[in-house]
């Protein structure tokens, strides 16, 4: 049986690039004098352009001051990885080419074409004004503390949350994790013997911040339940105990 990817009320193509890109913790760059990883050193400008501190040694610098201006020069790779430990932990990866021009002793980046791969639909070609113009989701900085939170402190609430899932989904299931949360809904990574499948748990409003998250979240677990326990889960369980 094929794994079961329910979306429903996902962020934007745009927003969902912003968000892997603000979240994002090391950048791969890709140009004609090779490629470089750097960790934890870029920043992003307002409109979704990239600064790198570069020594000025540095092979990328100089590929940088000899390609035409204006023509594509390099390509940045940034991936989205989950923060809480699953099978296939990246969870899209986004490709940024473009060109750079030096400001002020750095590299500053700007897009040409932005791709995003890990959407139901794979790879979408971003609209760069859409990108430009859009913002990351509001709990894109503080996913990875929720999400561990959620995890480590509460299975229970978890193991609660499968009662939306659809029992087909839940068939084999040996393990569920949250996976994702953004502010239109929580998706579950569900692991089973052989592969593995993503739920999307919407909201029935959109969280704006954590306060709001921690609203959202209450109102799950208490549609949660009232639901039942999905057959599929009770299997297992009893399985398990034998």
């Amino acid at each position: 049986m094929g794994d079961c990817h329910t979306w429903t009320a996902a962020p934007a193509a745009a927003e969902g690039a912003r968000s892997v890109l603000a979240a994002a913790w090391s950048c791969a760059v890709t140009a004609e004098g090779g490629r470089e990883e750097f960790v934890g050193t870029h920043t992003v400008a307002a409109d979704g352009g990239v600064l790198l501190p570069v020594p000025e040694d540095s092979a990328l610098r100089v590929a940088a001051i000899c390609a035409p201006r204006g023509e594509p020069s390099a390509v940045l790779e940034f991936a989205d990885v989950a923060p809480v430990p699953v099978r296939n932990r990246i969870r899209a990866r986004l490709w940024m080419a473009g060109w750079f021009a030096l400001e002020e002793g750095h590299l500053a980046f700007r897009p040409t074409r932005v791709v995003l791969r890990g959407r139901p639909d794979g790879a979408v070609v971003v609209d760069l004004d859409e990108f430009a113009a859009a913002e990351p989701d509001p709990l894109a900085a503080a996913e990875a503390r929720l999400l561990t939170h959620l995890a480590d402190a509460h299975p229970d609430a978890v193991e609660r949350l499968t009662r939306l899932v659809e029992p087909d989904s839940l068939h084999g299931a040996v393990r569920v994790q949250p996976l994702a949360v953004d502010r239109h809904g929580l998706t579950l990574r569900v692991e089973r013997a052989r592969g593995d499948g993503d739920v999307r748990l919407p909201f029935h409003r959109p969280a704006d911040d954590v306060g709001q998250l921690t609203e959202r979240m209450h109102v799950l677990l208490a549609q949660a339940a009232q639901a039942a326990c999905p057959r599929a889960l009770q299997r297992q369980r009893t399985d398990g105990d034998g």
